[in-house]
């Protein structure tokens, strides 16, 4: 953290300079200090946007940076690259000494920059075009990004050195340490309400689209009250001991059975106000396969709370294009990178509303629900438009909407063409080299359909942090875990199925099948969203989904559409979780070496 502290300002002072060929032919502006600075109001702007700046790039699932590697830990998908880091978290091979320190390096950042921008910004004078409330916004968004950048760090962490003030390289780092996590709950939360306060619900112009809103305030504190009120964090005996040096407890010891009943409270606020300024869910088509797709394709539409551009060229150095280029088949210039796994496809329903698989043999075949009307035999004569194409599996045929607006699995039809994933297709591993699909699914979810490799051609794309829907589930999860599966845990859940196109739950279920139904509804509303990997650790589950087989089709077979010897589940990978350490992530050591009262997690 050291080094950053120092460097930071000196690139901040330099993003106000002009950029002279002669370093002698300077303008007075260009050696203005960050006190001179603030007394501009086009610089204070310019350095509240680069507090925007550190918005992790969540769309950008594998590369050596990793600002993402949670959706490829999770048990939700697979790459063919193993030298990514997320590839090695699978293996169980990574440590505090090869750990990305992308996520500590980037929050810190964004904090420090917060700071600053919070320390200097009384200087900016007020003006006909600069009023109060104006610079109340602009408070208002770096009050909330400082928590937001916390709490990422949190997610992953636990406990954590809060800085809510500017440090300067005069300072002692060696007092930094961690806080509770209770003081880092209650510093998040406070900021969130301090940033409602200051912000409006909604932007009201284009200018503005990507600012932070009270909407985005809410939003943050409702997550942050789920996860706390979780297993892994309320009342966990893994970490009863965990202390820092002065043997301060880091963890609460003891489980607190109100900490859902204020997550709950804390999602309902968001939807009831989020829904009183006007957000919705998504209902622009009919055809829920197509209104699903387009949520995640449609920019800053009415469900989407925060969201960040991200796929402009070189933005960040971000390679245009990545998720089309990683997704797409190898016959439409694609990767065939981020492949789906068996266990993600299993887990849509069937469109009556039944689970297609009960669970696993010991031998990973699976338990299929008979009266679901799934089967792996045989291969259909018919077709439904927008869904399933004629000669498909069986597998694959009358599945949960969302399903083919999120999977692209063989023989379906995507683009132009139809998909050839066995081994001498046109999209099958015979024919690729180091980029191969791996499971024999690629990834539809938020890939647009009109990008053009070859040409160059993407669309300007975003990644969604939060939207309505999330919320719906989080209230229905929350109030089910404090009251059991009252009138409104239906109601919430419902109304996602609905807009899914898939039928009501059935009445009658208690507590524990409505928390395995909603577990399940999350892994598939939210699929490929970031939430799987956290779900997972914060229910404290990840030690039997992150850890053993990971399934696909039989990649290395198949002569053409319907041949069987494809279709054999087979073991793609075998992953390695060793709980309870891998449920936080190590501090990168060469940070702990820097501040060395900042302890290590357990079992690191």
């Amino acid at each position: 953290m050291k080094y950053l502290i120092c460097g930071l300002l000196f690139v901040q002072l330099l993003m106000f300079s002009s950029c002279k060929k002669d370093f002698l032919d300077k303008s007075p502006e260009e050696d203005i200090t960050i006190e001179e600075a603030f007394l501009q109001r086009r610089y204070a702007e310019a350095f509240l946007s680069d507090v925007y700046a550190d918005l992790p790039l969540e769309n950008w699932f594998t590369d050596m940076v990793d600002p993402n590697p949670f959706v490829v830990a999770s048990d939700e998908m697979n790459v063919p690259w193993p030298e990514k880091f997320a590839k090695l978290m699978n293996k169980g091979s990574w440590n505090a000494y090869n750990v990305a320190s992308q996520q500590w390096r980037n929050m810190y950042e964004g904090i420090r920059k917060a700071n600053i921008f919070l320390k200097y910004i009384d200087r900016t004078p007020l003006g006909k075009d600069f009023t109060q409330q104006d610079k109340d916004r602009w408070i208002g968004e770096a009050v909330y990004l400082r928590a937001f950048y916390h709490f990422w760090l949190m997610r992953i962490y636990g406990p954590i050195p809060i800085m809510d003030y500017d440090a300067g390289v005069a300072d002692d780092f060696t007092k930094i340490k961690r806080q509770p996590l209770d003081q880092g709950v209650d510093f998040v939360s406070k900021e969130c309400d301090r940033a409602i306060s200051l912000l409006p619900m909604r932007v009201t112009s284009d200018r503005n689209i990507g600012r932070v809103t009270a909407a985005a305030a809410m939003a943050l504190k409702a997550r942050m009250l789920l996860y706390v009120a979780s297993p892994l964090w309320n009342g966990n005996p893994d970490y009863a001991g965990f202390t820092d040096k002065e043997g301060i407890k880091l963890f609460p010891g003891q489980y607190q059975a109100e900490k859902w009943k204020a997550a709950a409270l804390a999602a309902k606020e968001c939807i009831d106000k989020c829904e009183a300024a006007g957000y919705q869910l998504y209902r622009k088509y009919p055809d829920p396969v197509q209104n699903y797709q387009q949520l995640f394709l449609e920019n800053n539409n009415v469900e989407v709370i925060l969201a960040r551009n991200c796929t402009t060229p070189d933005i960040g150095g971000y390679y245009p294009g990545m998720t089309e280029k990683c997704a797409f088949p190898g016959s439409l210039g694609g990767w065939n990178g981020y492949n789906p796994t068996q266990q993600q496809v299993d887990a849509y329903e069937m469109d009556n509303g039944k689970a297609p698989i009960l669970g696993y043999n010991s031998d990973g075949s699976p338990v299929v629900n008979q009266s679901s009307g799934y089967t792996e035999a045989g291969y259909t004569a018919t077709a439904m438009t927008g869904r399933w194409m004629e000669g498909v599996s069986n597998m694959y045929v009358h599945r949960d909407p969302r399903f083919y607006a999120s999977i692209n699995f063989n023989g379906a039809y995507f683009i132009d063409r139809r998909l050839q994933f066995w081994s001498s297709g046109a999209d099958g591993r015979g024919n690729a080299g180091r980029d191969y699909n791996t499971t024999g699914y690629l990834l539809k979810k938020s890939v647009d359909p009109t990008a053009n490799i070859a040409q160059g051609r993407f669309s300007l794309k975003t990644w969604i942090f939060f939207r309505l829907g999330e919320f719906y589930l989080d209230y229905a999860e929350a109030l089910n875990e404090s009251d059991g599966p009252v009138a409104d845990v239906y109601k919430y859940m419902n109304l996602i199925r609905e807009r899914a196109g898939m039928p009501a739950l059935p009445t009658g279920l208690n507590a524990q099948q409505m928390r395995e139904r909603i577990r399940n509804e999350r892994r598939v509303e939210l699929s490929y969203e970031t939430h799987r990997y956290f779900d997972c650790h914060r229910w404290k589950i990840a030690a039997q989904t992150d850890n053993g087989p990971i399934y696909g089709m039989n990649i290395s077979a198949g002569t053409n559409l319907q041949d069987d010897a494809y279709y054999k589940r087979t073991v793609v990978e075998r992953r390695v979780f060793q709980g309870p350490k891998h449920y936080l992530f190590p501090i990168p050591q060469s940070e702990i070496d820097k501040t060395p009262n900042i302890i290590q997690n357990p079992g690191w």
